[in-house]
């Protein structure tokens, strides 16, 4: 892998965002750190930019609330590097993972990989009924596009970036993760998975994600099986 873009898709995160850039850069496996700020209206924004004019960081800015769909997919149209790798800016998912993600990229294995939150490795127990959500939405992706994904929904998806050149996201929100593994899929394009450390937070702690877009995921599914 020659080179990596970390694509950090954030809104509202003031309390975070700092640690979250830190972690990413405490990893020295990023050659670009691609923060997008989704419209934030809680003081995050302002600290981006401080953090920009230092350095470190390419910011883009959203001019109004758009959602994480539309955020990462101006991050990957402006990401420079050869593989991008999208990074929540909640601290859910631990960029120390990131050795985990780039291994089968060096050994020729894949040229995507997502970390799995199913397949073995630590992570904080909560929030039963989210935990039913993916695991059917990762089912139906399996049965529709013929697969054995444990993870479909996951947060942690590194990807080559040419793949992308026909492939258009038209997803704004939380739809971006089914609208993107679905187009790799009927492409024919291999996903491996690797096990990864999770942190889930609460919804007391600001959790965005809410019942109703399972069954958003779950059309757009259905949707991209039959049309591109």
């Amino acid at each position: 892998m020659k080179s990596l873009t970390v694509i950090i898709p954030v809104f509202n995160e003031k309390n975070t965002i700092r640690e979250i850039i830190r972690r990413v850069q405490a990893t020295g496996l990023a050659d670009e750190v691609l923060v997008v700020d989704d419209g934030s209206t809680d003081g995050t924004r302002e600290i981006l930019t401080e953090i920009a004019a230092e350095g470190g960081i390419k910011l883009l800015l959203q001019p109004q609330n758009m959602g994480k769909g539309a955020a990462v997919w101006a991050g990957i149209q402006n990401a420079s590097s050869e593989y991008f790798l999208i990074q929540d800016a909640d601290l859910e998912y631990d960029p120390k993972e990131y050795p985990k993600l780039i291994a089968p990229i060096k050994e020729g294995l894949s040229e995507v990989v997502y970390g799995s939150r199913f397949l073995g490795a630590a992570r904080r127990a909560t929030l039963f009924w989210n935990m039913v959500a993916n695991k059917l939405l990762t089912l139906t992706t399996n049965i529709l596009y013929n697969n054995i994904l444990s993870d479909m929904e996951t947060g942690y998806k590194l990807i080559k970036k040419d793949l992308m050149k026909d492939i258009t996201i038209h997803a704004r929100g939380f739809d971006l993760e089914p609208e993107l593994t679905a187009k790799l899929l009927k492409r024919g394009v291999p996903i491996y998975e690797v096990p990864i450390q999770f942190t889930p937070r609460a919804y007391s702690e600001g959790k965005k994600i809410k019942m109703k877009d399972a069954f958003i995921a779950l059309w757009t599914l259905f949707k991209y099986r039959f049309v591109d």
